[in-house]
C-alpha cells in the first residue's frame, strides 16, 4: 500500500447546517482553529431545500431563522467535491428529535456515488452538535453521524475527556462538542448561548482531528488498493 506525501498538507473540511446560528459559530471556529493549526481548511455550510420557515407559527424563532440565513449568504455551501477533497471533516448539525438536520442528511445522501466507488475509506470524520437542552438528543445525534461514518468505513475521532476543556461546565460530551441553544432563539442576538468554553472545546476537537488525520497521512493511504 502506497504512504501518503508526508509533506503536503492535510485537507479539513468543516461541514455544517444551522437553523438560528449556533452551529454556524461552532463550524466557524472550528474552521479557524484548523487555520491557525496549518491545515488547508474549506468551511462549507449545507443550505436548506426550503424556501420558508418550517414553523411560521413560531415566530421568534423564524425571524431567527431568517436573520441567520441572511448573515451567512456569502459562505459557499457544501459540495461533494469538497468531501472528496478532504483528508479529515467534521460535521455539524442541530438535533432533531435525537437525529441529524434533514438539510445534512440529505447532503449525506448525495455522497452515494462517492461512497460507491470506496471514495471515503480511512478519512478521518467527527461531529459537533447543539440542542435546547443538555438531555435534548446530544449523544443521539452525534451516533446518527457516527453510523454513516461506519458504512463509509471512515475512521471516527471523538474529543473524549483528553483536555481540560472538557470538563468545564458547558461541555462534557465525549462524543463531541455539544452546546446548549436555549429554549428559544432570541431574534438579533444569534447563537448567544454558545459559550466561550464550547469555542475552546470545538477549537481542541478539531486540532484532535487533524493530528490523527496527519498522523495517519503519513503511514496509511487514503485510498484502499484495487
Amino acid at each position: 500500500m502506497p504512504t501518503a506525501d508526508a509533506g503536503s498538507v492535510t485537507k479539513v473540511a468543516i461541514f455544517y447546517y444551522s437553523g438560528t446560528g449556533n452551529i454556524h459559530k461552532l463550524a466557524t471556529a472550528a474552521a479557524e482553529a484548523a487555520e491557525k493549526a496549518g491545515a488547508e481548511t474549506r468551511l462549507r455550510r449545507v443550505p436548506e431545500y426550503v424556501d420558508a420557515s418550517l414553523a411560521p407559527e413560531f415566530t421568534e424563532w423564524t425571524q431567527a431563522w431568517s436573520e441567520h440565513a441572511e448573515s451567512v449568504r456569502d459562505i459557499p455551501t457544501a459540495g461533494i467535491d469538497d468531501l472528496d477533497w478532504a483528508d479529515a471533516v467534521l460535521w455539524g448539525s442541530p438535533g432533531r428529535f435525537g437525529l441529524i438536520a434533514a438539510p445534512l442528511k440529505h447532503f449525506i445522501d448525495l455522497a452515494w456515488p462517492l461512497h460507491a466507488r470506496r471514495g471515503l475509506v480511512n478519512k478521518v470524520m467527527s461531529s459537533f452538535t447543539s440542542t435546547g437542552s443538555p438531555h435534548g438528543g446530544q449523544e443521539s445525534t452525534i451516533l446518527s453521524l457516527n453510523n454513516v461514518f461506519y458504512h463509509w468505513g471512515a475512521i471516527i475521532v471523538a474529543p473524549g475527556v483528553a483536555d481540560d476543556i472538557q470538563l468545564a461546565p458547558s461541555n462534557g460530551n465525549p462524543y463531541g462538542v455539544s452546546s446548549v441553544s436555549g429554549a428559544k432563539a432570541v431574534p438579533g442576538r444569534l447563537a448567544e448561548n454558545v459559550t466561550e468554553d464550547n469555542l475552546a472545546a470545538i477549537a481542541y476537537q478539531t486540532r484532535r482531528v487533524l493530528e490523527i488525520a496527519t498522523a495517519l497521512r503519513h503511514g496509511l493511504a487514503l485510498n484502499p488498493p484495487e
